[in-house]
């Protein structure tokens, strides 16, 4: 196994979403310390993504990385004592392991992310080689450190120099496969260390949290599969001075910098993993915001001039971007104008990809074209039909009910071993309730060479998506209970159908009526988006 693979797959098993939120709240201080003139330059160390908008004013797509590296921008691995207080072992790699997509409307009146799962499986728009082996694909993720590992062994490591050529190399393949899988042109980035967070964190004292328990880990009284504890991460509520787990229910929570990093980065004991701690990061995000608005930060020796003081030491951009310039876009970045969702993806099977030797890799399964028309969607909504011009009225269809109203049974009447899980797991992706597993004999239904599709009442419209999805017609069936789908699986299909298994589940809402209108059969809302009341406490959603 190569070397900087054997990083990537230590470090995987902690997982590091916290380097992005940095980079985001930077912006947003850059937006609210425009003044501060001398604290938003020294930072356009990286690569040039080209063709930028010329003014802030133009709508803009932003790619923020925050890398998992042990290390800062010059290969100099960061203090013993720094990576003892963020509980994260000495050893990673150079992948960004959170990436989000930001697009800022011109003008800067609202901007919309997408967060995209490091476990993707793409195909690299450039095949790497790297120590003698050809990598034609893998997660989206690996692209920033292929390319880095690449560029090292071209020009050695022994100068600062070095390092920065091998970040240019990774900014720039992870932007071209980024643009790759999402159809859109990145205008700028912004790149953030693991430190970063930790830093932040310390620059504000602190943040504070509204944490929910998840009521069947307190029941059990098991906390280590509760979201109050997390080995890999090292977040403790449940031992936390202030949190009394006696009372119960959300409950606020001032978390040292320490706490802080481990409650962002903590996704193994969350009930919806990555989008649970998505909707973490945006609190995160929130909370800042209201210091901004409501604490003292700018005063002299205050928090934005710490925080700005040191960035260059965890920060850095493309050259084009001028943060002062980008002041008045950047106030698009609020708790209010700004809202994240996950790209959608399927987990699949774990796969043994280039680089890697044999040890297999979980991997993520996507629709690229699913993927770019709800991007297209969320970035450039079409238009409004001009007033005064007519057009024909379109008959209304019925609305089909949330497909989480709806339990799909699966019946496995093949020979592939797993086929039901499997095809239950992907509807259950796409919000469907789990219903009974088995194979085709646990049934009365005659068995049949392709798929078959039943409903009971209730679910005529969501047993049609379904049925369009497994390649079928779907038929009533009075046997069947209310609201219940069943699907029988055909004696020659051997795999989950392909349309079932690359589209996946939307994760979160979708962002305009085109963006619906195209979302393959089965598709249902969910995703990381959160909303902040307009009278919350510290300015924050509750969460999880």
């Amino acid at each position: 196994m190569l070397t900087a693979g054997l990083g990537r797959v230590i470090a995987g098993k902690v997982g590091y979403a916290a380097a992005c939120l940095l980079a985001v709240v930077v912006l947003v201080v850059s937006g609210y310390a425009h003044k501060v003139v001398g604290y938003a330059n020294g930072f356009n160390d990286g690569v040039s993504t080209g063709n930028a908008p010329s003014t802030s004013t133009q709508a803009m797509n932003i790619l923020v990385m925050g890398l998992e590296s042990r290390t800062n921008f010059y290969g100099q691995a960061l203090p013993p004592a720094l990576i003892t207080a963020m509980h994260t072992g000495p050893v990673g790699g150079q992948d960004p392991n959170t990436l989000i997509l930001i697009h800022i409307f011109a003008g800067g009146r609202k901007a919309v992310g997408f967060s995209i799962p490091r476990d993707d499986l793409v195909t690299f728009p450039s095949p790497f080689t790297v120590q003698g082996i050809n990598i034609p694909n893998g997660k989206i993720d690996n692209a920033y450190d292929w390319a880095y590992t690449e560029s090292l062994a071209q020009t050695g490591f022994s100068t600062k120099h070095d390092y920065l050529l091998a970040n240019e190399a990774g900014q720039g393949a992870e932007i071209k496969t980024v643009e790759s899988v999402t159809g859109v042109h990145i205008d700028h980035f912004v790149e953030t260390n693991l430190a970063g967070f930790y830093y932040l964190a310390q620059a504000f004292q602190g943040v504070e949290v509204c944490l929910k328990p998840e009521e069947s880990g307190i029941n059990a009284g098991n906390y280590t599969s509760s979201n109050l504890y997390d080995f890999n991460s090292g977040f403790n509520a449940v031992k936390y001075d202030g949190y009394n787990l006696s009372k119960g229910g959300a409950q606020y929570l001032h978390l040292s910098a320490p706490q802080a990093l481990a409650f962002v980065r903590e996704r193994d004991n969350l009930a919806e993993g990555d989008i649970d701690r998505t909707r973490r990061q945006q609190a995160v995000i929130d909370y800042v915001i209201w210091q901004l608005k409501h604490e003292n930060a700018f005063a002299a020796g205050g928090t934005i001039t710490g925080l700005l003081g040191s960035a260059s030491q965890y920060l850095i951009t493309d050259p084009s971007l001028n943060l002062i310039d980008f002041a008045a876009s950047m106030q698009a970045l609020s708790g209010q104008n700004l809202s994240f969702t996950t790209l959608p993806s399927v987990p699949g099977a774990s796969e043994l990809l280039p680089g890697y030797g044999s040890s297999p890799q979980s991997v993520n399964i996507i629709s690229e074209p699913y993927i770019k028309r709800l991007v297209q969607a969320a970035f450039y909504p079409q238009p409004a039909a001009a007033k005064g011009k007519t057009t024909t009225p379109k008959k209304k269809a019925a609305p089909v009910p949330p497909a989480s109203t709806v339990t799909v049974d699966v019946y496995n009447g093949g020979s592939q071993p797993g086929l039901a899980g499997d095809v239950s797991r992907a509807l259950v992706s796409r919000g469907y309730q789990a219903g009974a597993v088995g194979d085709g004999s646990a049934q009365s239904r005659t068995v049949e060479t392709g798929n078959q599709v039943f409903y009971g009442a209730g679910a005529s419209a969501n047993a049609a998506k379904i049925a369009t999805d497994v390649g079928a017609t779907a038929k009533a069936l009075a046997t069947l209970p209310a609201g219940h789908v069943e699907v029988l699986i055909g004696s020659t299909v051997t795999a989950v159908p392909a349309s079932l298994d690359s589209a996946g589940a939307s994760a979160a809402a979708s962002p305009s009526a085109s963006a619906a209108a195209t979302a393959p059969a089965g598709s249902v809302s969910g995703g990381g988006t959160i909303t902040v009341g307009a009278n919350a406490k510290y300015g924050i959603p509750c969460v999880y």
